[in-house]
């Protein structure tokens, strides 16, 4: 293959069709695992997550004092690692210089973390973490092994859930 001409994706099918639309990825895995069991070719498969909703958890109220904790614990940490790489390269006193840095890094990390905080102006008080997930996961199957992965599908018990629920 001539350089800079891409090849196949890997997260591409020829001419998929839908094998099986499933509630949760657990599903879809077993039933991809079980036709690994029976020797069907599996990388003419892929489970495709759809319907993706952003689902947010709230973790706590945001306080000045929270900010401004956070900013100076990630600044030492940042300090420490500057101070950690800076040490490498001095013969003398390289506790002075790891200590140094970890103090100019929390005085950095509060400063920037209160800054960021005020400029918020109070629109968005608490702390969150936010993941993308799916609710609906499909089976895809290449249609020249379409037929065989169905037949050897319909032996698992629940596997194909019913089109006209």
């Amino acid at each position: 293959m001539p350089t800079g001409v891409p090849g196949p994706s890997p997260l591409k099918l020829e001419f998929p069709q839908s094998l099986a639309v499933y509630d949760d990825y657990a599903t879809a895995q077993k039933t991809v695992d079980f036709l690994s069991d029976q020797h069907f070719p599996v990388q003419h498969l892929m489970i495709v997550g759809t319907d993706l909703k952003r689902v947010e958890r709230i973790t706590g109220r945001l306080t000045t004092g929270r900010v401004a904790l956070g900013g100076v614990l990630s600044g030492i940490w940042l300090g420490l690692f500057v101070g950690l790489v800076f040490a490498i390269f001095v013969d003398e006193n390289a506790l002075a210089m790891i200590v140094s840095t970890m103090l100019f890094g929390a005085v950095f990390g509060l400063v920037w973390a209160l800054l960021g905080y005020a400029l918020t102006r109070g629109r968005r008080d608490f702390s969150s973490v936010t993941q993308v997930v799916a609710t609906k996961y499909e089976v895809l199957v290449e249609h020249k092994v379409a037929g065989q992965a169905r037949e050897l599908l319909a032996g698992l018990p629940g596997a194909l859930p019913n089109p006209f629920a």
